[in-house]
């Protein structure tokens, strides 16, 4: 079964260089249904081309589909945030986060970008975090009005929050729909403070599902604008001034492919070997260096 995805539909959209390195030269990557991603023959990006312009991407979120995603988002809200606790323990945020509350008294600072209902910042809020998110869907009315929480409805460039703002960045599942990451990797660097970190899940074009499915992979959808692999993604991460440090993928097969032994067999040799079907990928902001 693919992700949720607003419907497959023309609108205005243009062809773009590859967002990594800038060449211009490609080749089909993966053909679906209405709609397609190619690969950057200089450094491998996989990428949807042309690609829907920003302000189509923003309406989607307000659309009529609006409600429908929230519905599918309190649906799934307990196993969703069981899947970002898991892939935190992975990415070794539990081991810093000791360090973190020790050092702040009063409470080390969180930004989760694309925060959904909220789920998960109410469970770092209870465990002595100071919580800030960003939601742009009908979400974002669900965490402030159920949740009490501070989320603010504007994409993060546009929040303008003060330099240096926070000591962790959460993004889970949102680089892959941005018109633009790099945007968001340079406001990221800027708002964490110098030694913080950025905690970054998304789809993994290289691991053995999307090899295995091609355009029927079900992150292969039309929201999803870019197909990160860890070596695109880390790349671009150090170019907006990161150091990966920590990357770690999961998923050998979905449930309903395969026997249950096979699967566990194979989610077993997916983390570690890495060709799971999503990472996180951990970095770090050191200006120091």
């Amino acid at each position: 079964m693919k992700t949720w995805s607003t419907p497959v539909r023309a609108g205005e959209s243009g062809l773009i260089p590859c967002l990594c390195c800038g060449a211009s030269l490609f080749r089909q990557a993966l053909n679906c249904e209405g709609f397609g991603y190619v690969r950057c023959t200089a450094c491998g990006l996989v990428q949807m081309n042309p690609q829907p312009v920003k302000d189509e991407i923003i309406a989607r979120y307000s659309s009529a589909f609006a409600n429908d995603y929230l519905r599918y988002e309190l649906e799934n809200e307990a196993a969703f945030l069981k899947l970002q606790q898991l892939a935190l323990k992975d990415a070794g945020f539990y081991k810093l986060e000791k360090t973190l509350l020790l050092r702040a008294k009063d409470g080390p600072s969180v930004l989760d970008v694309g925060c959904a209902t909220g789920a998960l910042l109410a469970f770092l809020h209870d465990r002595g975090w100071r919580v800030t998110g960003v939601e742009i869907s009908a979400c974002c009315e669900y965490a402030r009005n159920e949740r009490k929480l501070d989320v603010r409805n504007l994409p993060l460039e546009e929040n303008k929050f003060p330099d240096e703002s926070f000591d962790v960045v959460l993004a889970s599942h949102l680089i892959e729909h941005l018109n633009d990451p790099r945007s968001f990797l340079a406001e990221t660097f800027r708002i964490l403070k110098d030694g913080g970190y950025v905690f970054i899940s998304t789809p993994n074009i290289s691991g053995f599902q999307a090899r295995l499915f091609g355009g029927s992979w079900r992150s292969a959808i039309f929201d999803h604008l870019y197909l990160f692999s860890a070596r695109t993604l880390k790349r671009m991460l150090k170019e907006a001034g990161f150091k990966a440090e920590r990357v770690s993928t999961w998923g050998g097969l979905a449930a309903g492919l395969a026997p249950m032994w096979l699967k566990k067999i194979m989610d077993i040799l997916a983390k570690r070997l890495g060709f799971g079907d999503v990472m996180i990928v951990r970095a770090r902001k050191n200006t120091r260096l």
